[in-house]
């Protein structure tokens, strides 16, 4: 079934389900032809997005109207979140998130795809990209580690969550409390508390995060404790290492993912922190545009006829 999705700024875009691992639905959001330019819907690129832990597919919306003029860019919200299921009893595991996303690009008939993901969603992606090399041409990373992240850094996360004034009486005062009150930020930052807003509903009593906080934490215990170095280097397509200058991945961990991928690049993101791609969406155009256009000329290469 396809329908319109509203109140979303531009690019439009439209509704597509999708049934991903063990039946759970999936809400996968294709972002619309502009009136001119794109090539026809069956011969562009397909680009699958992949939002981090508490994203939505929505976040991908400042990058993905450029994205739109030469490819064919879907976004999807994976298992618990946004207006995907969110089975009580999961799994959130890695292998269920590996399997959606699998799904989803076979449903939709997006391969062989670019993947694009951003924190939990890159490794999502670097894990397809292992799995499935027949499905995946390409992928970019954005802002997420290989190494392992800890158990302090889940208990860190336990207590922020019960930081959390809920439920807020307003979008407004939940817009102020992740860009400037929350404890985890270190200054004010307009675009993190906008970030949060957009996965805010209101309820009976106020305005809640349309995720579970406990599902959340479950997601983040599947990988969180261990190191991801052996599925990177399995990853033989293109791979682009993006990151935010003050985000999560540092620049020599970022440089050394990139010495262990067969085919990796290295790029970065000045004034940009976490959340590369939604601090600074121009930004992250200059440094991901280039890798999509050597990969489309490359492509154009294969294509071309040998002579005689």
């Amino acid at each position: 079934m396809i329908e319109d999705q509203k109140g979303v700024p531009e690019p439009m875009v439209r509704r597509i389900d999708v049934t991903g691992s063990g039946g759970v639905r999936l809400a996968a959001w294709e972002f619309a032809d502009p009136p001119e330019g794109r090539a026809a819907a069956g011969e562009a690129p397909g680009i699958l997005m992949l939002h981090g832990l508490m994203g939505r597919a929505a976040h991908w919306a400042p990058v993905a109207r450029w994205l739109s003029e030469r490819h064919r860019p879907v976004g999807l919200d994976q298992r618990g979140h946004g207006h995907s299921e969110k089975p009580a009893d999961g799994p959130y595991t890695r292998e269920a998130y590996v399997a959606d996303a699998e799904a989803t690009v076979e449903q939709l008939g997006l391969g062989p795809v670019t993947l694009v993901g951003h924190s939990m969603g890159a490794l999502t992606a670097w894990q397809l990209a292992a799995k499935r090399p027949d499905l995946v041409k390409a992928l970019i990373i954005c802002d997420m580690r290989a190494s392992a992240l800890g158990a302090a850094t889940q208990r860190e996360w336990e207590d922020w969550f019960t930081s959390w004034p809920l439920p807020f009486a307003s979008l407004a005062e939940a817009r102020k409390w992740f860009g400037e009150d929350d404890p985890w930020v270190e200054r004010p930052s307009p675009s993190r508390g906008e970030f949060f807003a957009e996965v805010m509903a209101e309820d009976a009593d106020g305005w809640r995060p349309v995720f579970s906080q406990e599902q959340m934490l479950t997601s983040r215990a599947t990988w969180v404790h261990d190191a991801h170095w052996e599925e990177l280097a399995q990853v033989r397509c293109p791979t682009l290492v993006l990151r935010g200058i003050d985000g999560q991945l540092g620049r020599a961990e970022a440089q050394e993912m990139v010495r262990v991928l067969p085919r990796g690049q290295y790029a970065e993101v000045e004034d940009a922190g976490h959340l590369v791609h939604y601090d600074r969406p121009e930004g992250w155009r200059r440094a991901v545009e280039p890798f999509l256009e050597q990969l489309a000329e490359d492509f154009r290469g294969d294509r071309e006829p040998v002579s005689p």
